[in-house]
């Protein structure tokens, strides 16, 4: 079998710079046949943490929310940006601490998933929490409105079926979450 080569970077430009959230760069690529693309763009944000998280009585706590960027309500996981150098268990923790006032003491760890194999823009860390109970008030600095809800492992299968979660990270960790509780 033929070896893959990686792609090269051979020079990188930052065309914006929003600290915190967001850099735009543009990368001069030398792919593997010598081909040079000089204005790759290439985005990168910080990597985030969703949590689906079961309760002691086995059902899921998940939010109906409004984001910028998503056409009505939605369902969604708790989670969030990992602040910098902070472990990815440790933030899926945190968030769900400070957004539901939940703990749990047994966690699976699906993974870190990239966001864009072509841009970048990040990666998701996705993780459930099993016997979540409730231990303290909630400390969310979210900008949006949140309604926490519990639903049934039924209940989440449905709502994924009809789009209700509608980023596709929620979909994934709760996914992973119906398949790994199965």
């Amino acid at each position: 079998m033929l070896e893959m080569q990686p792609w090269k970077v051979r020079a990188r430009t930052t065309v914006l710079h929003q600290p915190k959230w967001l850099t735009v760069e543009y990368h001069e690529i030398e792919l593997p046949s010598g081909t040079v693309i000089p204005e790759w763009a290439w985005v990168i944000t910080p990597d985030f943490v969703n949590v689906a998280a079961l309760t002691e009585d086995g059902k899921f706590l998940c939010f109906r929310q409004n984001k910028y960027a998503v056409d009505g309500e939605s369902l969604a996981p708790c989670g969030g940006y990992l602040e910098p150098g902070e472990d990815p268990l440790a933030a899926a923790k945190r968030e769900l601490r400070e957004e539901t006032g939940y703990a749990a003491e047994d966690w699976v760890n699906f993974g870190k998933y990239a966001i864009d194999g072509n841009r970048g823009c990040g990666n998701g860390h996705f993780f459930l929490a099993r016997g979540a109970r409730r231990v303290a008030e909630v400390d969310r600095d979210d900008l949006e409105d949140m309604q926490l809800l519990t639903l049934t492992p039924d209940q989440v299968r449905s709502a994924l079926l009809s789009g209700e979660f509608k980023l596709s990270c929620w979909s994934h960790a709760m996914a992973f979450a119906l398949l790994h509780t199965r």
